[in-house]
């Protein structure tokens, strides 16, 4: 179990200083001091290990920004969610825009579609199905898109009234 946690410490360090195609395995085994070998007992390959990081930072994400009574987005939500990913900012760039994009989206709409099944439908007119998948998907291509701005263009307050304001308009628009 430590030797998976150093792996997965080693990846997000240094996903602080470079891009994530300029490293490599050994690179991860270095920073962690483990043994090359040891990388592959515990993931398949540096993109294995980047999809779980996914998966927990798909969680941690999800956990910060929706009450576990499932209630709905607001606006408060959305500054936690945009602060969170500006805290990370590295991390999230190389989760959203780079090679764990798809598992991101995927274990995003998974997260938040177990969620949306415990609560009523935000609008009467959307099957709540489709209202998770609409409001996952901008969620994640605006993020996305503001992590590709230059640092700084957009405030976190900014992109998260951006957020509300998309996600209502999509979603709670009288039908």
């Amino acid at each position: 179990m430590r030797s998976s946690r150093a792996l997965r410490e080693a990846l997000l360090g240094l996903l602080e200083r470079k891009p994530y195609d300029q490293i490599t395995v050994r690179d991860i085994c270095a920073e962690a001091s483990v043994h090359y070998a040891t990388f592959f007992r515990h993931h398949a390959s540096k993109e294995a290990l980047l999809n779980a990081i996914a998966a927990e930072q798909i969680e941690t994400l999800v956990d910060l920004t929706l009450p576990s009574s499932g209630e709905a987005l607001g606006a408060e939500s959305f500054v936690h969610l945009c602060r969170y990913v500006d805290e990370h900012r590295a991390l999230w760039s190389t989760l959203l825009n780079g090679g764990a994009a798809a598992t991101m989206r995927e274990e995003w709409l998974r997260r938040s579609t177990l969620i949306a099944a415990e609560v009523e439908p935000i609008a009467s007119w959307l099957p709540k199905d489709l209202g998770v998948i609409c409001s996952i998907s901008l969620i994640a291509e605006t993020v996305s898109w503001w992590l590709r701005e230059a640092e700084g263009d957009y405030s976190v307050e900014e992109i998260a009234e951006i957020l509300n304001r998309l996600v209502t308009a999509a979603t709670l628009t009288p039908g």
